[in-house]
């Protein structure tokens, strides 16, 4: 997968697509990066990005001429059409099935900007999706695209040691995940449940899906509403709403 980033602050990235599983995942040649500061692609002679907005307002509006200038740049010669990210707080909120979604493209560019907004013609004739990572504000959509950026890429084949791993993940299943425990057995006092201690594989499945319901209906019961449960799930969630 090769992932763009555009930004006013290419710096910002340094750190993040260097350490953890992101420089695993370009040592493994899973994902390669590239990170352009677009004000190199404003065709003023000050390099500006950005301008008042017409009809008057608080704020500047980033022109799209430094936009389409730079995705063109780094998108030239591929062979399929990237999916071009807008990150915005008015797009799409941002989920796991949408990191699943992105995680079988060959091509993401993602666009980072600042200021009051962006000229609507980004919007409607450059990118191919909007997203946002919850219902507030950042300064810039650099932290945003890193966060987006992270999740898609531990779902390529090879990045996480185990492949289980991204599939056990919460929201990858609908529900959340159930509890972990490793040694000591006894901690202060505190014990691991016997059934994980049991060798029987079994009841242990049966445990951790018991507790992944459990935990979604305390925590998140909304993404009960958006998944079908099986007939053994569907009984023992009615046993534990029995139980509340």
């Amino acid at each position: 997968m090769n992932i763009s980033i555009l930004s006013l602050f290419p710096e910002m990235f340094e750190g993040v697509l260097h350490t953890s599983i992101l420089k695993k995942a370009q040592e493994n040649k899973a994902v390669s990066f590239s990170v352009t500061d677009f004000r190199n692609y404003s065709e003023n002679k000050h390099h500006k990005v950005d301008d008042y907005p017409y009809g008057g307002g608080a704020g500047m509006v980033l022109k799209p001429e430094p936009l389409f200038n730079a995705v063109e740049a780094v998108t030239e010669g591929a062979v399929k059409p990237p999916r071009v990210i807008l990150m915005c707080p008015q797009g799409e909120r941002f989920t796991q099935a949408k990191a699943e979604e992105l995680a079988s493209e060959e091509n993401l560019v993602f666009i980072c900007g600042h200021y009051e907004g962006y000229d609507e013609r980004i919007r409607e004739h450059l990118v191919t999706d909007e997203l946002s990572i919850g219902d507030f504000v950042l300064t810039g959509g650099e932290i945003a695209s890193m966060a987006i950026i992270d999740s898609v890429v531990r779902l390529l084949p090879g990045v996480l040691g185990n492949n289980a791993s991204s599939v056990e993940d919460s929201f990858s299943t609908g529900l959340l995940e159930h509890p972990h425990y490793t040694r000591p057995a006894t901690y202060k006092g505190f014990s691991v449940p016997d059934v994980l201690l049991s060798g029987n594989h079994g009841e242990i499945d049966k445990w951790r899906m018991e507790q992944s319901l459990r935990r979604t209906l305390e925590r998140r019961p909304d993404l009960l509403d958006k998944i079908s449960l099986t007939p053994e799930q569907d009984k023992m969630l009615k046993k534990l709403k029995s139980n509340r």
